[in-house]
């Protein structure tokens, strides 16, 4: 039943069951390749060694790989950093290694393998302590940051759509962080940056379609909880894809364009988005209708003791 004009009519919430499987099923698999697998984390958490190199002239990455594994390096990483010229090298953490002595022979290997002289920029080291402390302040991030959205839809919406929210957000970090693991992706504090990104715009999503959820319910007279839910979803259709596909169009350009250094962060941002729109339309709206959401839980409260205007 069409109880407003609106730009499209398309049944979201017929849906509903079709998407809560494909979630379901995403959300195994994300928490089976999170479980089996494991997040492939970078020396920002593992603790290691950070070299960067500049050369004279441009350089081929795969010949930089093929030179420290003949020369007995084991568990490294090799990225363009800025220019052809310079090369990025993570060492991860060595048990009996010194960190120092190592990035030594790294460079003395690159040197003896170059054509030109190779410059030494900067040494970077970081202890397994350290990663440990950011491991654990990362997660209380990512913990504080759905703690305090819960709290904030709760007080501004109903706390059906705080629920809602936040099973999204859990949707959406989850399904994340499972395809990193699944395709081992290295894991950063770059990645962690773009899933708290990822958090705050899926939260922004979500709140558009509730705030215009919430006047829906409050205008309309007629129509049940499912009909006035896919109203407001066709009404705030148009700015949802015009928003994701403008902020894809970037996420693109530094993907494909931004150097192998960001690649992990552009592709974080770009599945963040995608599900992120995603979970806005089904995951959100769906847990609020499946938790009971009505007209009368949003309407105005009335104040005890007030005067009617009408003489």
């Amino acid at each position: 039943m069409q109880l407003i004009k609106s730009g499209s009519t398309i049944d979201f919430m017929g849906k509903r069951r079709l998407a809560l499987v494909f979630s379901i099923v995403a959300m195994l698999v994300a928490i089976g390749a999170i479980a089996l697998r494991g997040l492939n984390l970078g020396i920002d958490f593992t603790g290691g060694t950070l070299i960067e190199v500049a050369y004279q002239q441009d350089v081929d990455i795969a010949e930089v790989r093929k030179v420290l594994a003949e020369g007995g390096i084991e568990h490294f990483s090799v990225q363009q950093f800025g220019t052809p010229r310079d090369v990025l090298i993570r060492l991860q953490q060595q048990e009996g290694e010194d960190n120092k002595r190592l990035s030594e022979h790294v460079f003395e290997l690159l040197s003896r393998a170059a054509d030109g002289k190779v410059e030494l920029r900067r040494v970077e080291f970081v202890g397994p302590q350290v990663g440990k402390e950011l491991t654990e302040d990362g997660a209380l991030a990512v913990l504080v940051a759905l703690m305090a959205i819960l709290i904030y839809v709760a007080l501004r919406f109903e706390w059906r759509f705080a629920v809602g929210s936040v099973i999204a957000l859990v949707h959406d970090v989850l399904f994340t962080l499972g395809l990193f693991a699944l395709l081992q992706i290295e894991f950063d504090l770059t990645v962690l940056a773009a899933v708290l990104a990822v958090i705050g715009y899926s939260l922004n999503d979500t709140i558009v379609v509730f705030d215009r959820v919430r006047e829906n319910f409050r205008k309309l007279r007629k129509g049940t909880p499912e009909e006035i839910i896919n109203i407001s979803l066709n009404q705030t259709l148009s700015r949802t894809l015009m928003t994701s596909f403008t902020t894809i169009l970037v996420l693109l350009a530094l993907f494909f364009l931004g150097g192998e250094i960001i690649h992990a962060f552009a592709f974080a941002l770009l599945v963040g988005i995608l599900i992120g729109t995603y979970s806005s339309i089904y995951v959100a709206s769906t847990a609020a209708l499946m938790l009971g959401v009505s007209k009368a839980d949003l309407m105005p409260v009335k104040k005890e003791g007030a005067v009617d205007d009408m003489p």
